[in-house]
C-alpha cells in the first residue's frame, strides 16, 4: 500500500498537490485547520500544530514513500510593523518545522529505496525582498539547508533528493488573503509532482520567463534590485498601506 504525507495540505498548493497526486492508496493531509472542501475517501485529514514541541505525532506515518511540506505563511509588511511573536512563529512554521520533519523521516530519505520529498520554499529565499524581510529570511535558511543536505545525501550514496520548489506569488491560494481556487493551481501542482518524482533538487516556476533575468539583476547589483523590488511591491496593489 502506497502512502503519502502532505504537511500544510489544507490550503493552496498543498491541497492542490493532494488532489493531483496519483497512484497512492492513502494521502494524509496534516494541517492546523481542516480543508474547506470535501475530500475523496483516500485523502485523510489529521490535525496538528507545527509549533508544538513534540513531533512524535509523525511516528504514525512510518509507511509513507512521499513527503511534501507546504506549510508556511507570510505577509507583505515593513519589518518595523512585525511583532516579535510573528517573527518567532514565522521561523517555527516556515523553517524549523520543515527541518524537523526532514530529520524525522531522514532514514527513509537516506535509504536506497525511493523516497520522494519536496519543500515549498520561495524565490524570496534567493534575494533581498523588502516588505518580506522575515519571510525571505525563513526561506533563505531553508534554501541553504536543502542544498547542504542534498550534498550529504549524494555523498552517502542515496538516490533520493529534497526538491526545493521556489515560486513567486501563486494565484489561487490563500497566501495573500485570496481564496483557494484549485483550477488555478492544478498545473503548477502537476509540475511540482513531476519534478519530485524525477528527484530533481530545484524547481523555480517561470524561471525562463521571469526569474532568470531577476536573479541576474540581483547578482549584478543586489542593492539596485532591492530598490526595484521595493517599488514593484508598492505598485502591485498587494499592499494595504495607510
Amino acid at each position: 500500500m502506497k502512502e503519502a504525507l502532505i504537511v500544510g495540505g489544507s490550503n493552496g498548493i498543498g491541497l492542490s498537490i493532494a488532489t493531483q497526486l496519483k497512484g497512492y492508496d492513502i494521502i494524509y493531509i496534516v494541517d492546523k485547520v481542516e480543508p474547506a472542501i470535501a475530500l475523496p475517501s483516500h485523502i485523510k485529514y489529521k490535525q496538528f500544530d507545527l509549533t508544538m514541541p513534540d513531533y512524535s505525532f509523525f511516528d504514525q506515518f512510518g509507511n509513507i514513500s512521499l513527503l511534501m511540506i507546504t506549510a508556511g505563511f507570510g505577509k507583505l509588511a515593513l519589518f518595523e510593523e512585525l511583532s516579535e511573536d510573528y517573527i518567532i512563529n514565522s521561523f517555527h512554521v516556515n523553517t524549523v518545522s520543515a527541518i524537523r520533519l526532514i530529520h524525522h523521516f531522514y532514514d527513509k530519505l537516506k535509504g536506497q529505496e525511493d523516497f520522494f520529498c519536496g519543500v515549498m520554499v520561495s524565490i524570496a529565499g534567493f534575494m533581498s525582498s523588502p516588505f518580506f524581510s522575515v519571510y525571505g529570511a525563513t526561506k533563505a535558511a531553508l534554501k541553504i539547508f536543502i542544498e547542504s543536505v542534498n550534498v550529504e545525501l549524494e555523498m552517502a550514496g542515496s538516490p533520493n533528493r529534497i526538491l526545493n520548489v521556489s515560486p513567486g506569488s501563486i494565484p489561487g491560494t490563500r497566501f495573500n488573503g485570496s481564496d483557494n481556487d484549485l483550477s488555478l493551481t492544478q498545473e503548477l501542482a502537476q509540475e511540482i509532482i513531476s519534478h519530485m518524482v524525477a528527484k530533481d533538487d530545484l524547481f523555480i516556476p517561470k524561471y525562463e520567463e521571469v526569474y532568470r533575468e531577476v536573479l541576474a539583476r540581483y547578482q549584478k547589483d543586489f542593492r539596485a534590485e532591492g530598490r526595484h523590488s521595493y517599488e514593484y511591491k508598492l505598485k502591485s496593489g498587494r499592499l494595504n498601506r495607510k
